[in-house]
């Protein structure tokens, strides 16, 4: 019976459980959230400087399934430097061409829109200039892909860093699934059907 787990991960924690590189000795894992089954695998990675929703599984075809087949969409809210133009919204919503492994890469079609009000996200301890440096805008793009740094590439490209970034929603789930907890543990029955997944 495989396992599977819902966290929010924190800003500046590496989406592993170890590491056997000398120079990461000193950085945040997850294994400090919760006691997670020796076997268990982060589907689809944040890098240590974004946040969010992450599930963690024993199930490496559900895994595969999540990153690879396109079904399972997932939501990123992200703060960028400046305000959003709708000529770039546009753009990104169309895809525009990013560097993959020194490649160029032209992204999917994706949903993007501008966000009025700030996200209901936990105090990450980030620091963020304010709004006396320039002025800055939310936006949330929905993907149905999860290339290496893709949003933060994505925003650059259009002329709006990202100064933030969590993923807010995987699927059918969102943070507010976590209700304010930190780790929830998902049953087979219960994560299957909502992921579309079949054995």
């Amino acid at each position: 019976m495989h396992r599977h787990f819902l966290i929010y991960k924190p800003y500046r924690m590496l989406s592993q459980f170890m590491t056997n590189d000398r120079h990461q000795k000193n950085k945040r894992f997850l294994g400090e959230l919760y006691d997670f089954p020796e076997d268990a695998m982060a589907v689809g990675r944040l890098d240590e400087q974004s946040e969010g929703l992450l599930l963690i599984t024993t199930d490496g075809q559900l895994s595969h399934h999540i990153n690879k087949s396109g079904k399972v969409d997932k939501e990123y809210a992200a703060l960028v430097d400046g305000l959003i133009t709708e000529q770039a919204i546009t753009q990104l919503q169309n895809g525009v061409t990013i560097s993959i492994n020194g490649s160029a890469y032209d992204t999917k079609p994706c949903q993007v829109q501008k966000q009025h009000q700030t996200p209901d996200l936990p105090d990450s301890n980030q620091k963020i200039r304010d709004e006396r440096h320039g002025p800055t805008s939310w936006v949330n793009l929905t993907l149905s892909e999860g290339k290496f740094r893709q949003v933060r590439k994505m925003t650059g490209v259009v002329g709006f860093p990202t100064l933030r970034l969590a993923r807010v929603r995987i699927g059918p789930y969102n943070i507010l699934s976590l209700k304010n907890q930190q780790v929830i543990e998902l049953s087979d029955q219960e994560i299957r059907p909502l992921l579309l997944y079949d054995n």
